[in-house]
């Protein structure tokens, strides 16, 4: 049996031996050979790894290193893919663990781009370490080898969203593909977000960022970030925005009532302050401002009761009675009684105690006065002769004084403010009828001083009145204040240079296109900025007889008049000013001009503003509450303000929006260049308020830019439902045409529009047509409101031969004269003017006077304002003149006069001599 085990083993060994033969390389094999043969005391031991090869990645074209590292070993190689690897590519090192005295052999391979990209199909590239010893052999972990990446776009790219506070926001990011996969990160406004430090965000394993709540720190430029060993890639960034929407606040306490006797109204208010509107979110709906009628209790006056009876004569001689303020009592803040409420009076001598003993002394008094009388006499001669004397003196001065002034309106006379004859303004004698009320023909043999003539604009002139006899302005510099034949030698520049010169005036435009002034009497004038609806009427006896004012009206530019505006409020008319502020005025003269507001007072709490001295705005009037005796009125028309005011200055019209339906008018226009020679082909689109000079100042600024306009202009409603303006072009021939937008639409943000401090926003598309020879152009033109009302142009021309004349149809031409004074400035004639109101004014049983007057030219609805003047008709003619000075009918208003006489059965008449 131990010679079978011997043999047994004996015959392994040889097997052994004889395998191993068969497997060590030869010289020409692949492999690491050991040079001397291991100790016999570690001859029975398997090999077993220190290091295995790990997966590693080919970053662009660096080639990578393997590693392998095994004890006891006599020989050590690799195979990829199943191959063995040429001896020659082998490194390798030997050294003893000191620990164990075991041989320890390392051998490193270097794998290149080249290598791996040979490899093609399924299967990766892969290395593997193979150990041997004279026991037996071992096999490492596979190596994967792989060439690194990192694609360029993303598959999913987080979008940007609009989200309510407290809301959860999901961003989803699928990260661009690569080898290794890509590790994602978030970013904020360019900072890294840490979960951590931030539990409010949180990134799930798929790599999508959640917002658990919306705050509003949080709006911002959300980016996707994907990294790997190659490259970093980062998405285009989400712009997430946190609002907020408006709630009210608690209803203010109601305010006191209007009126001070009677029926009137009080009113509450709230502010969609609770939470405040943000980042778009929707504004409060329903009303802001509640009215309601109220009673307020009149005040009685106090009334005095009869007077008591006389009291007994007393030892002073007197005798007294009283009276009480019981009928009634003054209650609710009524007036006190007016007067005594005690009188005294002298007894009779009869009653008198000390008559009696005054009798016997009156006989002494007699005697006396006889030898005083001879006094007296003398003394009051001497009185008389004072008398005389102060009464020449004050004589002799009236008379310096009567002298001076009328060698004054001799020089007026002279420079033609006052000449004889009269000359009505578009007489039409050849009318039939009634005519003839208004229309009478003048009698050129009169001698009246009546005013003649047409003061002609300051542009025209070269001289001017100066304001020497007015309380208004102190000396100007370099001003002359003596009349020489009613003008003054200066130039035409010369009145606004000394006007900017002076504190107040320092803001005043100094350009002469949007300023018009004039010289101006007590019979008045017009002011006029053409094509802008701006004007200024003087009526006759505004301006107190004696006194001659230089008066200027111009239009101030909104980016040099910053309006302190707040909340919902807009500016609805352009920045006029008339002055000089302070001049004194005995009627209220009338400033014209246009607004955008969509008339809707239900809607809107619309305000005058007026700037004062030192530079603050003021609310004077809100229109729907107006104090008649306060020096303000306002009528609001659909598309005009006219402003009744008694004080020049500084004037706008601001409103404030009391529900989402107030709306502004705003004018589109559409422009392009006359001449295009380029590929490129420019459309403007302007979006303005609907006022006339903003028309104007677009109108003048496209002639200069060589731009014309190429569509009729369209009036849009803008609505105060903090939406913005889009506009966006469609249905271009896309084989002629392109549009180098790039998105799909263009937007005016809302607060831009709303304060109405900016004028010319505009949008610009710019076209590319394929050729020069391409010049018919069909497009469509879309502006609206988000969520609002819209407006469409549908282009159809021909861009080099468009000849429509729509550049003079849009922009009238007013060739009005800027300045008129006297008769010329008005549409009735002085005289007649003075016959209506004498014979209206008057108030009639019958109802056939002014109120019938207002009623008939449709001007009822202001009767309270006219009733507090003291010559309603006057300031009824007034109003007709501003509404109808270019389109004014004599006829029809004769007519009307006609109509009130025959109901008063007196037609009054003005007769040659009296015109």
């Amino acid at each position: 049996i131990i010679n079978n085990r011997f043999t047994f083993k004996l015959l392994l060994l040889l097997l052994l031996i004889s395998i191993s033969n068969n497997i060590k390389p030869t010289c020409g094999e692949h492999a690491a050979t050991v040079t001397h043969p291991l100790p016999a005391a570690f001859s029975d031991l398997l090999p077993h790894f220190l290091l295995e090869p790990d997966d590693v990645y080919i970053v662009k074209n660096k080639p990578v290193t393997l590693t392998c590292r095994s004890t006891p070993a006599t020989q050590i190689y690799f195979k990829c893919n199943s191959e063995w690897v040429h001896q020659d590519q082998h490194l390798i090192e030997r050294d003893v663990d000191p620990a164990t005295g075991l041989p320890v052999m390392q051998v490193k391979i270097d794998i290149s781009r080249q290598q791996v990209e040979k490899i093609f199909g399924l299967e990766d590239y892969w290395c593997q370490c193979v150990a041997w010893s004279t026991t037996g052999t071992q096999k490492s972990q596979k190596a994967y080898v792989r060439i690194a990446y990192l694609r360029k776009n993303f598959e999913e790219e987080p979008l940007g969203k609009e989200v309510a506070l407290d809301q959860e926001v999901l961003l989803r990011c699928h990260p661009p593909e690569g080898v290794p996969a890509a590790e994602v990160e978030w970013q904020r406004n360019e900072g890294l977000i840490d979960p951590k430090t931030d539990p409010n965000f949180f990134i799930t394993v798929d790599h999508n960022l959640i917002i658990k709540q919306a705050r509003l720190a949080d709006t911002g430029n959300y980016t996707c970030v994907a990294k790997n060993i190659v490259a970093r890639r980062k998405s285009s960034s989400a712009t997430v925005i946190v609002y907020v929407n408006g709630g009210w606040s608690t209803w203010a306490t109601w305010s006191a009532c209007s009126a001070i006797c009677g029926r009137g109204w009080q009113k509450r208010s709230r502010s969609c302050t609770n939470p405040t509107p943000l980042n778009g979110g929707t504004s409060c709906e329903s009303q802001s401002v509640q009215k309601s009628a109220c009673t307020a209790t009149c005040p009685v006056d106090g009334g005095w009761s009869e007077w008591s009876k006389w009291s007994p004569c007393g030892a002073d001689c007197t005798m007294w009675r009283s009276r009480e303020c019981t009928q009634p009592t003054p209650s609710t803040s009524g007036k006190d009684c007016q007067g005594l409420d005690l009188q005294s009076l002298n007894c009779t001598s009869e009653q008198c105690p000390q008559n009696i003993l005054n009798a016997s002394s009156i006989q002494r008094r007699r005697s006396d006065s006889s030898a005083s009388g001879a006094e007296d006499v003398a003394l009051y001669v001497g009185i008389v002769a004072v008398a005389l004397c102060l009464t020449l003196l004050l004589i002799v001065l009236v008379l310096v004084y009567r002298r001076k002034k009328e060698g004054l309106d001799a020089d007026v006379a002279d420079s033609s403010i006052l000449t004889t004859g009269f000359q009505p303004m578009g007489i039409k004698p050849t009318k039939p009828e009634n005519s003839h009320l208004l229309t009478i023909q003048p009698d050129l043999t009169t001698t009246t001083t009546s005013y003649q003539g047409t003061l002609r604009s300051r542009h025209e002139v070269a001289g001017k009145f100066s304001m020497s006899n007015g309380p208004l302005l102190e000396p100007l510099p370099n001003g002359s204040h003596t009349l020489h034949n009613g003008k003054l030698p200066s130039d035409p520049n010369d009145f606004m240079n000394r006007l900017s010169s002076q504190t107040y005036f320092k803001t005043l435009p100094r350009d002469n296109i949007n300023t018009s002034y004039g010289t101006f009497n007590f019979l008045g004038g017009r002011l006029t900025l053409p094509n802008t609806g701006i004007s200024l009427l003087i009526p006759p006896e505004a301006i107190p007889r004696g006194k001659i004012y230089e008066i200027y009206l111009t239009i101030q530019k909104k980016e040099d008049m910053r309006l302190p505006l707040a909340g919902c409020q807009t500016l609805l008319s352009p920045v006029v000013s008339c002055g000089p502020p302070g001049v004194v005025l005995t009627r209220p003269v009338i400033l014209t001009m246009d607004h955008c507001s969509d008339a809707c007072l239900e809607n809107w709490a619309i305000r005058l503003k007026k700037q004062s001295y030192e530079g603050t705005w003021e609310d004077v009037l809100q229109l729907g509450e107006e104090v008649f005796s306060e020096p303000y009125y306002c009528q609001l028309e659909a598309e005009t303000c006219r402003v009744f005011t008694e004080q020049l200055g500084r004037f706008a019209l601001v409103g404030e929006s009391l529900s989402m339906a107030a709306a502004k008018r705003l004018k589109l226009l559409l422009f392009a260049p006359a001449y295009c020679s380029t590929l490129e082909y420019n459309i403007r689109i302007y979006c303005m308020d609907d006022t006339q000079d903003l028309l104007k100042e677009v109108m003048q600024m496209e002639r200069q830019m060589g731009g014309r306009l190429i569509d009729e202009p369209h009036v849009l409603l803008f609505k105060d439902s903090y939406h913005n303006l889009r506009l966006s072009i469609h249905d271009m021939p896309q084989a002629h045409w392109r549009s180098k937008l790039l998105t799909g639409y263009q937007e005016i943000p809302f607060y831009h529009i709303w304060s109405g401090s900016q004028q010319t926003l505009h949008c610009t598309f710019t076209l590319e047509r394929q050729s020069l020879s391409t010049c018919d152009l069909t497009c469509t033109l879309c502006v609206w409101q988000v969520e609002g009302e819209g407006q469409s142009f549908t282009l159809d021309f021909n861009i080099s031969k468009d000849i429509r004349p729509l550049d003079s149809d849009f922009l009238l031409m007013d060739n009005c004269t800027p300045a008129l004074a006297g008769p010329s400035a008005f549409q009735i004639p002085y005289l007649i003017r003075q016959k209506i109101c004498s014979s209206l004014d008057t108030p009639c049983p019958n109802g056939a006077d002014w109120r019938l007057l207002a009623q008939r030219l449709k001007l009822d609805r202001h009767m309270s304002f006219f009733a507090s003047k003291a010559s309603p008709t006057s300031v009824i003619l007034d109003l007709w003149e501003t509404q109808h000075f270019h389109s004014g009918n004599l006829n029809q208003l004769a007519a009307v006069m006609a109509e009130i006489g025959k109901q008063e059965a007196m037609i009054f008449l003005v007769s040659d001599g009296e015109c």
